[in-house]
């Protein structure tokens, strides 16, 4: 670590996997020198945002000159982003031609005014994807630059306008990459899979102090008198806060315990602020349910309270990878997820967690592991080593490398 507190690649060596950061070095030999651009929807907020806070700084250290620009529009164009992105998981949506002009429309303006000049542009998810139809030339009139699209939702069973429209654009990009297999469409350009990734020195994931931890949730008046059931993620009708609280309801009747709700709102996410008042009108009246609204910054108390909770839930209907469930892993906290996206990769059903498809499983596997501690105890040091062979920044960094080489060979 430097004098700033900047994270250093050598940092890792303590975690990671053995040979890794060599292999990273190896790597970035070969592409050193070479510029790359991230574009994507908000600086603040989500899983892509966190991801890109520690992907530019060790991109960098490895001499590849990187970047990130953020897609800006009206509340409008965020409201028409949302839709898409309900649409792309399979939930129904109503289009119109002027929604897709708004769109349209954004996309041409932040192509005029953010710098997208690098060897390797890559656009996050479908909010900036129309960005491609407006990539500027190079000297011999061919595209500057090598394009790829990062998918990061569950584009499995997509609405068939939605897709449709957005096809268009992303089958003009030099490749695309997908969190899952099954998330993969049909695609005249190359396909890649690569799975999303946590940082094990973060803030977010950092080791504390019990005391740390017990400092925290007494300022969050959060009690550590019984077990606490715990889900963190945005307020979204994607992750199922209501599913959640009812399963909670069902742990209840037999054994004591406490829920927490920990989340917040996305800039490029309309719908949180009424998904976050649904949740509040259904807890209000038990007192061991806490629904904590946190600012996008709260990383050191998602961190505690991860760490405090007995059982991890997150219980996605939809979900494009799910990164709560490596983080909650991490800690070694047995986890019962949705079976969704990548939650249903991230968990080995019976050796790290459960995944469940409806409220009464949810509950039934948290009442086992509850009055199974031993098993819980297991299941927590299985998923923490899970994590680290599987889902570290290390191993990320080091495919989007690999990327790389083969995009400018």
């Amino acid at each position: 670590m430097t004098r700033d507190g900047q994270i250093r690649l050598d940092d890792y060596r303590a975690v990671v996997p053995t040979a890794t950061l060599d292999l990273l070095r190896r790597l970035a030999e070969r592409i050193r020198g070479r510029s790359l651009v991230h574009v994507n929807s908000t600086r603040v907020g989500g899983g892509v945002a966190e991801m890109l806070h520690r992907y530019v700084p060790l991109f960098t250290e490895l001499g590849i000159a990187t970047r990130w620009e953020v897609i800006s529009g009206a509340e409008e164009f965020f409201r028409v982003t949302k839709s898409f992105h309900n649409a792309l998981q399979g939930q129904e949506q109503a289009f119109t031609n002027a929604m897709f002009q708004s769109y349209l429309e954004t996309n041409k303006e932040n192509a005029g005014r953010l710098n997208l000049d690098a060897d390797v542009v890559l656009v996050h998810d479908p909010q900036p994807a129309a960005l491609i139809a407006h990539a500027r030339p190079a000297s011999d009139g061919k595209r500057r630059g090598r394009w790829v699209w990062r998918c990061h939702i569950d584009v499995s069973r997509p609405q068939r306008r939605a897709w449709t429209f957005l096809r268009q654009f992303v089958t003009q990009y030099d490749g695309a990459i997908f969190s899952l297999p099954k998330f993969a469409q049909r695609l005249p350009v190359p396909q890649y899979l690569i799975y999303p990734s946590i940082d094990p020195l973060s803030e977010k994931n950092r080791d504390l102090t019990p005391d740390e931890v017990a400092a925290v949730l007494q300022r969050l008046s959060v009690p550590q008198d019984k077990p606490i059931l715990l889900q963190v993620s945005r307020f979204d009708r994607f992750k199922d806060p209501l599913g959640v609280i009812n399963a909670y309801r069902l742990v209840k009747k037999h054994d004591d315990c406490r829920l927490v709700l920990a989340g917040g709102s996305a800039d490029d996410d309309p719908e949180g602020a009424q998904v976050l008042a649904e949740v509040m009108d259904a807890g209000c009246h038990d007192p061991d349910i806490h629904v904590l609204v946190l600012p996008p910054t709260a990383h050191h108390e998602i961190n505690a309270l991860q760490r405090a909770a007995a059982i991890i839930v997150q219980k996605s209907t939809r979900e494009g990878f799910g990164l709560t469930v490596a983080e909650g892993m991490w800690k070694g906290k047995p986890v019962i997820g949705g079976f969704a996206g990548g939650i249903t990769v991230q968990i080995i059903w019976g050796v790290t967690g459960y995944t469940v498809n409806s409220v009464e499983g949810c509950a039934f596997r948290i009442r086992y592991l509850l009055h199974n501690p031993d098993v819980a105890t297991q299941m927590g040091r299985n998923a923490r080593e899970s994590v680290r062979e599987q889902f570290l920044i290390t191993r990320d960094l080091a495919e989007h490398l690999a990327l790389m080489v083969t995009l400018l060979r």
